[in-house]
């Protein structure tokens, strides 16, 4: 995983405090706020994710403020089983959530997740635990599946995006957008695999997400 990232002029560290942990991330504030978004990283992967930080930085061009969070302690992140513990991702994203609404700038702001692989599914139980206070979701090559008893209870608009190419994840997909009954949309990327690394597929990645949630902040006002 990367552990550097050069920070734009409208970006800072921050430290977010959850159930005796420090947190550590990257809060974005573009100059007009229209909405806010907490990135859900997958399994590995933290603030410093080249491919989240490109839609993070897609997103602040619209006007969105982002947070780029650190899940686990890096000292947690060597634990397989945390790793994978979707509970406590999510315990840890609604952390995220309840600081937001602790910020002046951000306190009144519409709140997104965008999760990707096994962060969709702490993105999605999160929502559900929280229906009134979440917009939308957006799930890149998630895993929505290891939420399924969850799903029912998401009111947030979710958008699941998957590469053509990644198979196994498609039908995981497929079967999550039966069991959601919110406002949803599958969308499935040509020729893209997990982690979008073709000519293009990240970018088509950044503008789905950037098109649903301006679409669902602005007219959920």
């Amino acid at each position: 995983m990367d552990r550097t990232i050069t920070l734009e002029k409208n970006e800072k560290e921050i430290v977010i405090s959850a159930d005796g942990v420090q947190l550590k991330g990257i809060l974005g504030l573009p100059p007009q706020i229209k909405g806010v978004v907490i990135f859900a990283h997958g399994s590995g992967s933290g603030r410093f994710s080249p491919r989240n930080n490109y839609v993070a930085r897609t997103l602040q061009e619209a006007g969105i403020a982002t947070v780029l969070s650190d899940l686990l302690e890096e000292s947690e992140s060597l634990d397989r089983q945390k790793v994978f513990d979707i509970d406590l991702l999510t315990d840890r994203l609604l952390a995220n959530t309840r600081w937001i609404q602790q910020q002046s700038k951000l306190k009144r702001m519409r709140i997104g997740y965008f999760g990707a692989s096994t962060g969709a599914a702490a993105a999605l139980q999160a929502a559900a635990r929280e229906p009134d206070k979440i917009a939308a979701v957006v799930s890149r090559g998630g895993r929505p599946d290891l939420a399924m008893e969850y799903l029912e209870g998401v009111r947030a608009a979710t958008l699941l995006i998957v590469g053509g190419d990644d198979r196994p994840v498609i039908s995981l997909n497929e079967a999550a957008y039966v069991k959601l009954k919110c406002p949803k949309e599958l969308v499935i990327i040509p020729g893209a695999t997990h982690l979008f690394e073709e000519p293009g597929a990240l970018e088509k990645v950044a503008q789905l997400a950037q098109d649903w949630l301006l679409n669902n902040f602005l007219t959920q006002r």
